[in-house]
C-alpha cells in the first residue's frame, strides 16, 4: 500500500506523470491517491519522489508491520530503504547496468 507524506511532499507532480494507472493527482499542492486500493504496487512514484514523499508500506512477511519502503535513485543505482516500526534501516543496492542480467 502507498502512503503519502504530506509534510515532505513538495508537490512536483512526477509522481502524478510516472503512475501507470493514473492513481496520483495533486490536492492543495501535494500528492494525494485516489483510491489506494487501486494501486498496483509498481512503486514508480516511491522511485521517483526526489523527497522520499512516497513510501510502500509493507506488510507483515515483508518486513514487519507498519514498515515503509523508499528509494533513492541514481542514474547508476537504485537503493532501497526499509524503514522498520523499531527504527532499523535496511538497504538494498541495486547495479541498474547489472539489474538485468539474471
Amino acid at each position: 500500500m502507498i502512503c503519502i507524506d504530506k509534510e515532505n511532499c513538495v508537490g512536483c507532480g512526477k509522481c502524478v506523470d510516472i503512475c501507470p494507472g493514473n492513481l496520483l493527482t495533486l490536492k492543495n499542492s501535494c500528492a494525494a491517491i485516489r483510491d489506494v486500493r487501486d494501486c498496483w504496487g509498481c512503486c514508480a512514484c516511491v522511485k521517483i519522489c526526489p523527497r522520499n514523499a512516497i513510501a510502500y508500506q509493507l506488510s507483515a512477511d515483508l518486513g514487519g508491520a507498519g514498515a515503509k519502503l523508499f528509494a533513492d535513485d541514481s542514474p547508476t543505482k537504485l537503493t532501497w530503504q526499509i524503514l522498520k516500526t523499531d527504527g532499523e534501516k535496511i538497504f538494498l543496492e541495486v547495479d541498474k547496468r547489472q539489474a538485468n542480467k539474471f
